[in-house]
């Protein structure tokens, strides 16, 4: 009878322990700033339970929702340090316990450095870079099959890609690598892209595992690079479990159900806009396949500051990358950029505001001068350059400047940096992963794409550079997005290019690359690029001529977009090189005298170190 009665209290036990599914965060960290966590426990009727917890700890709030299956605990984590915690769950005489633990965090976690302009910022498709691990192409537990025949499909490139190539990109030149997410993503297509994410706290493991993920950041570590994570906090994917059993009704944005964002981002700070309107930007979904999350929602709002924190600290990130910054509840994302930031006060966000003129993109910056005008301020350190993008699309096939084209395109852009509060900490690039290839747009123009190098790797900004591109990859996004998100030659073993290794590059490769590993590796250490100040002279024939320049040194940019060789009357720039005499060019290492002209071949740049 003893032996029936164990049996059946052990059942007991087992049956209720299985009601937890899900502990998120999985885990925390001690001496946070925020010394309050709130954490997320799932399972069946978890909600009919009382919650206590061990060791002293105090709960701040139980706070139950509409759905039974939910139950967030906050906790007082102030003084209490690395260790493990038991919470209890009790209902009636039935009760079970769930171990938590508390981790030490990192030495100087608070005071990270993350990216800024010194670096170099690379951005990769994962699944297009290179396939390091084919043992993971594929998930029975994941809807998509790898199909690498298929255009728009998973191919396979994976973390282990990323880590073996490494060296490839540093010696080209890189120090900051951007990522597209690797959370995982259970769409039944097109999930390669991996912006419509089934869990957050997950890597996909078609890319690898968690720890994968962080051998990734401690690899790069000992290069001296740093690891910028894409973060979506506008929506998830459809198949998102929490989509699937919603824990409160609002969580995510209902009409009900769907309706589709109307992108007018304009409507966020137009004072005269409808308050449908403005909604409706906010409120509506991307797509249908990625619900919008309601970030004006305390709880969610709460689940995704510290979904971003638990992975800065788990996988010791340098800074994040935010997708759809000015489509999120505008007061929302504030907070949760304002509460990243108030924890690591050096750590950088760049968010991704795809708009076509300064002051919109301004007033998403933090401390900008235009939003200061409605008293909102984002807290968002970096922004996307758009507009800068929008002039390096076309501007080289220009050849017969006029009032508004040519180089006086770029002038204008820069025109305009009093808008910004630091145009320093903009994110500057030719293209990304949602753009034409600059090299599309060029019809492979090795000299055109040299012209625009030079002004990316010697312009105000960090600059990014999109991967492929520094081997010439070309891809028309009026095909579909995955012309332009084509695989790296070399990434896959079947691969008869190999452009990874100087050996495997073409003789048209090398030209690409050569020319873009030298300017972006001698731009690592000249902090007059970094944080130099800029002055520039209107254009006159298409060429643009610039200086960087600080308390020591200059550096003289020259970039003639004509097809014809130019002499440049140098007593025109004596305001920049009243105290020099020579320069020598950093791309052929030639010395120019530049005591009274200066010739320049046409479509090709000079980048002039000075000496007096």
């Amino acid at each position: 009878m003893k032996k029936l009665i164990l049996l059946f209290l052990i059942t007991i036990s087992v049956s209720v322990s299985a009601q937890i599914d899900k502990v998120e965060p999985p885990f925390w960290y001690e001496n946070m700033t925020n010394n309050q966590v709130q954490i997320m426990f799932y399972g069946k009727n978890i909600a009919q339970n009382t919650v206590a917890v061990s060791n002293g700890v105090v709960i701040t709030q139980v706070q139950k929702t509409e759905n039974p299956n939910y139950v967030f605990v906050s906790i007082d984590l102030k003084n209490v340090s690395a260790q493990e915690l038991t919470f209890t769950f009790k209902n009636g005489k039935k009760s079970f316990n769930q171990a938590y633990v508390i981790k030490k965090r990192k030495e100087n976690s608070r005071y990270r450095k993350s990216f800024d302009a010194s670096d170099m910022m690379y951005l990769i498709m994962p699944d297009r870079f290179a396939n390091g691990n084919e043992k993971n192409d594929s998930d029975s537990n994941l809807q998509e099959k790898a199909n690498r025949n298929n255009p728009g499909g998973r191919h396979g490139g994976d973390i282990q890609g990323i880590i073996n190539n490494l060296d490839y990109l540093q010696s080209l030149g890189v120090t900051a690598l951007w990522s597209t997410p690797l959370c995982e993503d259970n769409d039944k297509g097109y999930s390669y892209h991996t912006y419509g994410q089934s869990d957050v706290y997950k890597i996909d493991s078609r890319y690898g595992t968690n720890e994968d993920y962080v051998r990734l950041s401690s690899e790069m570590k000992k290069r001296n690079m740093k690891l910028v994570k894409d973060y979506v906090t506008n929506h998830w994917g459809a198949e998102h479990w929490m989509f699937k059993d919603m824990p409160t009704y609002d969580w995510f944005h209902q009409f009900p159900g769907y309706k589709q964002s109307n992108y007018r981002m304009t409507t966020q700070y137009d004072s005269n806009a409808s308050a449908t309107d403005a909604k409706l930007c906010m409120d509506g979904w991307f797509v249908p396949s990625m619900p919008d999350l309601n970030q004006s929602n305390p709880l969610v709002l709460n689940y995704l500051t510290q979904n971003a924190i638990w992975w800065i600290e788990y996988a010791d990130l340098d800074g994040f990358r935010v997708d759809t910054y000015s489509y999120n509840d505008k007061a929302g994302i504030a907070k949760w950029t304002k509460a990243i930031t108030d924890e690591y006060p050096y750590f950088n966000i760049v968010g991704e505001v795809w708009m076509h003129d300064q002051a919109q993109i301004s007033y998403w910056q933090k401390d900008s001068p235009i939003a200061k005008i409605q008293n909102y301020n984002s807290y968002l350190p970096s922004v996307m350059d758009f507009t800068l993008h929008d002039v390096f699309g076309n501007v080289f096939n220009e050849d017969n400047p006029n009032w508004n084209d040519g180089m006086i395109k770029f002038y204008e852009n820069f025109v305009n940096d009093f808008l910004y509060d630091n145009p320093n900490n903009l994110l500057i690039f030719a293209e990304n992963h949602d753009t034409n290839r600059f090299n599309q747009n060029y019809k492979n123009d090795v000299n055109k794409y040299k012209m625009a190098m030079t002004i990316l790797a010697t312009m105000r900004g960090i600059p990014q550079l999109y991967y492929g591109s520094e081997i010439g990859m070309a891809g028309d996004k009026g095909k579909g997005d995955a012309d332009i998100r084509q695989d790296f030659p070399g990434g896959w073993a079947s691969d008869k290019n190999n452009a990874f290794t100087t050996s495997g590059r073409t003789a048209e490769q090398a030209k690409y690359f050569d020319f873009t590993a030298k300017v972006f590796n001698w731009r690592k250490s000249k902090s007059v690029i970094h944080n130099g100040k800029l002055m520039h002279y209107l254009p006159d024939n298409n060429v643009y001529v610039y200086f960087r320049y600080n308390d020591t040194e200059s550096v003289m940019v020259v970039v003639n977009n004509s097809k014809e060789k130019q002499t440049l009357k140098l007593d025109r720039f004596k305001e920049s090189l009243a105290s020099y005499s020579s320069g020598k060019d950093i791309i052929s290492d030639a010395n120019f005298d530049l005591k009274s002209e200066l010739s320049i071949e046409g479509k090709s740049s000079l980048i002039l170190e000075l000496k007096k």
